[in-house]
């Protein structure tokens, strides 16, 4: 079929960790479908404009330039249909959703919040009693900034404080199931389930990030996973096109929130041949 409509997907600039591992896959099944499909990054001096749908897709540096990114996202929304929309982005940017999941009733990792500047980071983490604990900003993708160590080790209260200096920080304690069981990434494409991820770290690692030696694996998921995973979607403060719910187990064997992946994340569109025609579909429901 001849491409009659020309949406753009929006990725970053030469400083993301990695290339784009598979815009490809959906620029494909769009094409199949009729749909021309553009990859620009999102500083770019694009006529954002001119496009049906802007889809954000992997714009992997945008936290580091936050206020920059989130104006670009706010401008550009006002102009054309923008997925997922800007209330969304926002909410997603900082990992203070994570709070307002908890306080609805959604089971999460138990984290300690500190606001940039607090002088009494060190203080709040002996008072949790956590041994084992990650320690990240709470601005960041990709594990970047984040550090397991033991609470009581100056190098981790080193670390939290120089996160400090720079913004908001989080601690959580360690789940030992990441180690053994990894995470559940469940991916969504207009609200609807499309297939799950397992995520195992490498050996004597705790990221399960594939530029960590992180390895991916399509599961099934259980039917608590895909509860909870619902009821946290059912959260945002609009609808997603797409969304990634990443979950781990915790002690008592209970699923949890570990993330929303709501701006860039990555969807494993390679994973079954059924993902990115799924996506695609969903996408072309915007343009007709």
């Amino acid at each position: 079929m001849e491409a009659t409509t020309r949406i753009v997907l929006v990725t970053g600039g030469a400083t993301m960790a990695k290339p784009d591992p598979e815009s490809h896959y959906l620029v494909d099944a769009l094409d199949r479908i009729g749909v021309e499909a553009v990859v620009a990054p999102w500083d770019s001096p694009e006529d954002w404009a001119v496009y049906p749908l802007v889809v954000v897709r992997t714009p992997w540096d945008y936290f580091t330039r936050l206020p920059e990114f989130l104006a670009w996202a706010e401008r550009n929304s006002k102009l054309t249909a923008f997925v997922n929309p800007y209330p969304v982005i926002e909410w997603n940017s900082h990992k203070a959703y994570l709070r307002e999941l908890a306080a609805k009733g959604i089971p999460t990792v138990p984290t300690l919040w500190l606001d940039r500047g607090a002088g009494d980071g060190a203080a709040r983490l002996r008072e949790t009693g956590w041994a084992d604990v990650v320690v990240k900003p709470a601005v960041s993708i990709g594990a970047v900034g984040a550090l397991r160590a033991e609470a009581s080790d100056p190098a981790c209260v080193a670390h939290l404080e120089a996160l400090l200096l720079e913004g908001d920080a989080m601690v959580q304690p360690f789940v030992d199931s990441i180690a053994s069981e990894g995470e559940v990434s469940l991916v969504y494409f207009g609200g609807a389930f499309s297939h799950a991820i397992r995520k195992r770290p490498a050996v004597g690692d705790y990221r399960v990030q594939d530029i960590y030696g992180g390895t991916v694996q399509a599961c099934t998921p259980a039917a608590d996973e895909l509860a909870l995973a619902a009821a946290a979607l059912a959260v945002t403060p609009a609808p997603t096109t797409y969304a990634r719910v990443d979950l781990v187990r915790l002690s008592d064997g209970r699923p949890a929130v570990m993330e929303l992946e709501l701006i860039e994340p990555e969807l494993f569109l390679g994973a079954t041949p059924e993902a990115a025609p799924r996506f695609a579909e969903v996408l072309r429901n915007y343009v007709g």
